[in-house]
């Protein structure tokens, strides 16, 4: 990891995300403790979050420390306040912060401002955290990742940039299927072949849902229209349509295939209410993951994981 804040998969190399993985998995069989007992996390969030709230909540809780969330009227990050004296104000209080944020900029500003470590909690460029708890679950039900093959339906967004950029590290297939103008973006897919030529990973960038599940090992979806997209939600319904994860489009992937979604889920828009819940789905289990990996990410910059042998 590259100084003391994860911002971005490419804050991370190979060795690193595999540790992460180990060391979360660890705190999921309760084998590991950490650093961060006595100390406390700021949750720094511009947007709502059941997920990304409740996992570094419990992480924090089960490692001994706690945590303090800070709602989007309380601080008023770069508008109530500038960003970089809600930094200087943070590092005099908390040890370690997590932000939710609109502009990945504000990540930037608060990082190299205060001293507190920063974790990205979801950016408009990334959301490794969610990368990782999706590695984590891939690792489990698939026996590993590198040569796992990932078909991503839908929106080049936050979610399918850290995905793509961790599976290249990682060995593992990325080939996203998007509709025109909403295609992940050039340098991000530059940074993610450069990574494949090293992994031995197969990154493609296509327009057709049916070829990009063919073979696949895993379907992944997310929805069309984030948070601060709603003024667009009518035109990407009707742009996105055809990219639904449903039960014809399962028809042209193998059995094996199992289907994630980060959530929250619009069930009847990128994916049907029977995927969702039927026996493809790991979603839960996705959701679950991430407080583990809080936790091993928590751990890790606050200086290390503890691993209990033999219990």
């Amino acid at each position: 990891m590259s100084g003391k804040n994860l911002l971005s998969v490419l804050d991370l190399n190979p060795e690193t995300v595999k540790m992460l993985l180990s060391d979360a998995l660890a705190l999921k069989n309760g084998r590991g403790h950490g650093i961060p007992r006595g100390k406390i996390l700021a949750l720094l969030f511009e947007k709502p979050s059941l997920r990304t709230r409740v996992s570094f909540e419990v992480a924090m809780m089960r490692l001994g420390g706690k945590a303090i969330y800070l709602s989007p009227p309380e601080v008023g990050l770069g508008k109530r306040e500038p960003v970089a004296d809600v930094a200087r104000v943070l590092e005099r209080y908390v040890d370690i912060i997590a932000a939710r944020v609109f502009s990945h900029n504000s990540l930037v500003e608060l990082a190299e401002t205060g001293s507190a470590p920063v974790i990205n909690a979801l950016s408009d460029r990334e959301h490794p955290c969610q990368a990782l708890a999706d590695m984590l679950t891939i690792m489990e039900h698939k026996g590993g990742v590198k040569g796992v093959k990932i078909a991503y339906i839908g929106d080049g967004n936050n979610v399918a940039n850290s995905l793509m950029l961790m599976s290249a590290m990682l060995g593992a297939d990325f080939f996203i299927a998007s509709p025109n103008g909403y295609e992940i973006q050039p340098d991000t897919a530059e940074k993610a072949f450069a990574f494949s030529i090293q992994s031995g990973s197969n990154i493609e960038c296509l327009r057709d849902p049916v070829e990009a599940v063919s073979e696949a090992d895993v379907i992944y979806t997310d929805t069309w229209t984030s948070m601060g997209q709603e003024a667009e939600a009518e035109k990407r319904l009707a742009d996105f349509s055809g990219y639904q994860v449903n039960s014809d489009l399962l028809c042209h992937a193998p059995e094996r295939v199992m289907v994630m979604h980060c959530l929250p889920a619009h069930r009847g828009e990128e994916i049907t209410g029977d995927i969702l819940d039927g026996p493809h789905s790991v979603v839960f289990d996705q959701a679950e993951n991430r407080a583990h990996v809080a936790g091993a990410v928590i751990t890790y910059l606050l200086g290390g994981l503890e691993i209990s042998i033999g219990s």
